[in-house]
């Protein structure tokens, strides 16, 4: 059986269905994690879904992910325009990575046109409201 794919969320998914509606919709990080279960589920595989608002948690984690992870999905808020740290974490596991974002993070602020995790990622999914997780589920399971 294949390792389990790992959805990471950053800062402030926590407060998804309540921050910003016109931007991020009302689904809730609840309603993420269920559509990649439920995706995951159709093609026989598991995911791993964490949350923090901690920079330093989501590295622990990208790190613990190696050789337990078949792939990361990664929607690191925030931290996409500011974190090295982050960036450098991510190719530590040698596993496909998808970088998911709700809003269409380039037709916002100039400051969320730059992500220092898409050179490394295999694929970036913006703008589809949290439909974008399933895609990206979907995307690992044919890359793992």
């Amino acid at each position: 059986m294949a390792h389990p794919i790992w959805v990471l969320n950053g800062p402030n998914l926590n407060m998804l269905g309540t921050r910003q509606p016109d931007v991020y919709g009302h689904d809730t990080l609840s309603d993420v994690i269920a559509l990649c279960e439920k995706t995951a589920a159709a093609h026989g595989r598991t995911i791993r879904a964490e949350q923090s608002n901690h920079e330093g948690q989501i590295i622990d984690w990208i790190h613990e992910a190696r050789g337990a992870a078949s792939g990361i999905v990664i929607n690191p808020g925030g931290l996409t325009h500011t974190s090295v740290a982050l960036r450098d974490a991510l190719v530590i596991p040698e596993v496909p990575i998808i970088e998911v974002h709700i809003s269409n993070v380039h037709a916002r602020e100039d400051f969320r046109h730059h992500s220092y995790v898409s050179p490394i990622a295999n694929g970036v999914i913006a703008g589809l409201g949290i439909a974008g997780y399933g895609y990206a589920i979907e995307r690992l399971v044919a890359l793992s």
